[in-house]
Parts: structure tokens; sequence; C-alpha cells
């Protein structure tokens, strides 16, 4: 396993960063690739393609900025095979993520789902939002 800190974003945070590169989603991920290891899991990889297909996005950016984007991100990212199942959280599809921060010794969660948010910590992993996690990456230095 790598020395560089794991970090687990939940989808809508990923989105939030493609559709808004200098908002406080997109900073923390652009960080995160820069600072450590982003991790991905087929379930959350696949989520994230169904919801990056949505039209509503296109007033955003285009189909095909959002699909260059993924597959950056895809490549970029470590793939992480699940190998804890986890029934903690009151929204059952946010279990995922928590699935996927588990399995792949993550060093923090990044999302604005209040549904993960009142779990943090979850198994002393940090569940932060993406401004608090930069400021807790200063931290970390």
């Amino acid at each position: 396993m790598s020395d560089k800190q794991r970090f687990v974003f939940d989808t809508n945070t990923i989105v939030s960063a493609f559709l808004f590169e200098n908002s406080a989603p997109g900073r923390a991920l652009l960080v995160a690739l820069g600072r450590g290891e982003v991790l991905l899991s087929a379930p959350i990889s696949a989520e994230l393609t169904t919801v990056l297909r949505r039209e509503k996005f296109n007033r955003y950016i285009s189909q095909q900025k959002r699909d260059r984007l993924l597959k950056a991100m895809i490549q970029s990212s470590v793939l992480i095979d699940i190998t804890s199942s986890i029934d903690a959280c009151r929204d059952p599809k946010d279990n995922t993520v928590l699935e996927l921060a588990v399995s792949g010794a993550a060093h923090c969660i990044i999302s604005g789902d209040e549904d993960l948010l009142t779990l943090n910590p979850f198994r002393e992993i940090p569940i932060l939002k993406p401004v608090t996690f930069l400021e807790w990456l200063n931290t970390q230095s």
C-alpha cells in the first residue's frame, strides 16, 4: 500500500467539482489529486457515470467535457475492491462511500451529504465538507 494519503469523495462532491472548478469541491478534488490518492470503487464509478449523463448538467458543461473529466478521474484514481459490507448510514446508497473508505484504508471522506457528515468520524476516518477538508489538510503537513 502507498504511503500517500488516501481520500474518498462522494459522487455529489465529484460532480460539483466537475461542474464548478473554482468551487470548494473543485479545489478540494484538485488538491487531493495533487497531494495523495483519490480512491474509487466500481459501484461509485458506475454511479458517477450515470449521474454525469444527466441532461440537466448540459447547461454547465457539455457531455463531451464531462466524459473527458470522468475518464481522467478514473485514470488518476486508485480502484479499490470492496472488502467490507457496511450498513451504517441512514441513506443506504451512501454505504458504498463508507465501504470504499474502509476497504481502501482512506485517511478522509469528503462530502457535503448530511447523511454521511452525521457519522463523522466513521471508524476513525474523518468525514469532512470540502472547505473543512482543505483546512484539515493544512494541519496534516
